[in-house]
């Protein structure tokens, strides 16, 4: 059933978006899906900080953190912005359902130099049609609530990665005098 719904997400299917959305028990399948993505960017994120003599262990373990924290993060800010500005009908569960899943295109960052890029735009796309689903509104609403949230979620990161960046440097440093 899990690889039946991350295939109805790469297709865009709306009804698999609206099948989650009602299945509290997809939560875990959302996890383990965040959770793929988590290891395969941790692991990018982690080989590219070694080939800069960079700390492999504190990026890795960055990225795999801050990709859980931007789910839950994401999930909330489209729950906050969708129900408050755009009278959306969800609650966080289904969000946090229907974002999670909205992640699988992410899994094509496995995929050398363009993966990332495919997966991110796929995945934008995917979490239109999930928020369009999940918060039973039309697509222009979806689409202001993605862009919304996206500005909020590009912001925080940008904040939370400069204050934990400084601890991965410090732990870089460490690990470093230690080898």
């Amino acid at each position: 059933m899990l690889l039946d719904r991350i295939m109805g997400v790469f297709k865009l299917d709306a009804n698999v978006f609206t099948e989650i959305e009602h299945d509290q028990d997809a939560t875990s399948q959302a996890a383990i899906i965040v959770a793929i993505v988590a290891f395969l960017a941790a692991i990018g994120s982690g080989v590219g900080a070694a080939m800069s003599e960079g700390s492999f262990i504190g990026n890795f373990l960055f990225s795999l953190v801050w990709t859980f924290i931007a789910w839950f993060i994401w999930s909330g800010v489209t729950y906050f912005v969708g129900t408050n500005l755009f009278k959306g009908d969800a609650d966080m569960g289904e969000m946090l359902r229907v974002i999670g899943f909205a992640y699988a295109p992410q899994m094509l960052s496995i995929i050398p130099c363009f993966g990332s890029l495919i997966g991110g735009i796929w995945s934008l796309i995917a979490s239109i049609v999930a928020i369009r689903e999940g918060m039973d509104f039309d697509s222009t609403k979806a689409v202001f609530t993605v862009l919304i949230g996206w500005i909020i979620v590009f912001i925080l990161s940008i904040v939370l990665g400069s204050v934990f960046g400084l601890g991965a440097m410090g732990l870089s440093a460490i690990t470093s005098q230690l080898g």
